[in-house]
């Protein structure tokens, strides 16, 4: 299911490269949004324990999630 979070410390193109070049890998295709506040990610999640993974994989490159 698609599911999207609200993430802080996004900025810039540079920052949503980041994300898509460090997790599209593992997590398949993910869009950011950086016309909303806070900056939106949305991607595919198939259950509570991938999404767990995605939360914990984007602190490790800087960007904690606030709400899903």
């Amino acid at each position: 299911m698609k599911k999207t979070f609200k993430a802080e410390n996004i900025s810039c193109g540079k920052c949503a490269n980041l994300i898509k070049v460090s997790l599209e890998d593992d997590f398949g295709e993910i869009e950011v949004n950086l016309n909303s506040n806070p900056k939106e990610v949305t991607l595919e999640i198939p259950n509570q324990a991938k999404e767990e993974l995605f939360k914990v994989e984007m602190s490790d490159i800087g960007f904690a999630i606030i709400e899903a």
